[in-house]
């Protein structure tokens, strides 16, 4: 939290958590290595400037392996979990990635067999509820004290997502996601794609990442509640194989501090409202 909110913009980091639990890995059949490799490595790092500049920043701790706070809490795979029944399930799930998940990047799968449902509710009530509700109280002081909420929920990329991807004949390097314009409103996603452009990175739209359950479920501008959520490519930070940060870290982690910066000052020239 910052000393003093300033604007209405909220940062979160739903995939960066890395206390991977001895219980956890003991459980997998993967190795403290590879079970990573669906981490949004360094995210919460990349975007730590937010209180300094008077937003809050929510980082997940524990993995997104663990339980997947971008699911929702209702996305169980019966492939995974002994009780529950299947049914229509959406390519999320069927492919692996529900809220408890299945498999890592690569499909790779993660246990030897199933878990049972009460496991699968104990990390849902234990973390999945406490994250969400969390970020609605944010989100919520947003508009009570700014008129509205604006949440930018920050993520990274394989390399490989954007492959054959280009803008301008270049390759993206982040991906801005408003649910082709159901989740913000046209000037707030303008305006973070103006910051990142002016911060030197290659900007596109919704492909290949327009967003999950978090832009879909909390975007709501008819509510004054907006929802951007950003890809970078792991690439430019960090090295994906060794999931270290490389020798662009420090410098990509400064632009990213100029950028939230400015998208801090998204509330210029609008009136700012009392708190009650």
């Amino acid at each position: 939290m910052p000393e003093e909110r300033q604007t209405s913009v909220v940062f979160a980091s739903p995939h960066s958590g890395r206390c991977y639990e001895p219980a956890f890995l003991q459980k997998s059949i993967l190795d403290a290595h590879l079970i990573r490799s669906s981490e949004d490595a360094f995210v919460d790092q990349l975007f730590n400037a937010a209180p300094l500049h008077g937003a809050p920043l929510l980082a997940a701790q524990m993995p997104r392996a663990y339980v997947d706070l971008n699911r929702g809490a209702e996305e169980l795979d019966p492939a995974l979990i002994n009780g529950v029944r299947g049914g229509a399930l959406n390519a999320r799930v069927s492919s692996g990635l529900g809220v408890i998940p299945r498999v890592v990047a690569g499909a790779r799968a993660i246990y030897n067999g199933k878990i049972s449902l009460s496991e699968a509710e104990q990390r849902l009530t234990n973390i999945w509820f406490p994250y969400h509700k969390q970020l609605q109280a944010l989100l919520n002081q947003s508009r009570e004290t700014f008129g509205r909420a604006v949440l930018v929920d920050c993520h990274s990329m394989p390399h490989e997502a954007v492959r054959g991807v280009t803008r301008n004949g270049l390759r993206p390097e982040i991906v801005l996601g408003d649910r082709h314009g159901a989740s913000a409103s046209q000037e707030i996603v303008e305006h973070i794609a103006e910051v990142f452009e002016k911060a030197g990175f290659v900007v596109a739209r919704n492909a290949p990442f327009a967003g999950a359950y978090i832009t879909q479920h909390y975007g709501r501008p008819i509510r004054n509640q907006h929802v951007v959520q950003v890809e970078i490519d792991r690439s430019i930070y960090m090295n994906e194989a060794q999931i270290r940060p490389n020798n662009q870290f420090h410098d990509v982690r400064d632009r990213i501090s100029q950028v939230v910066q400015q998208i801090c000052q998204i509330d210029q020239g609008r009136d700012r409202l009392a708190a009650e």
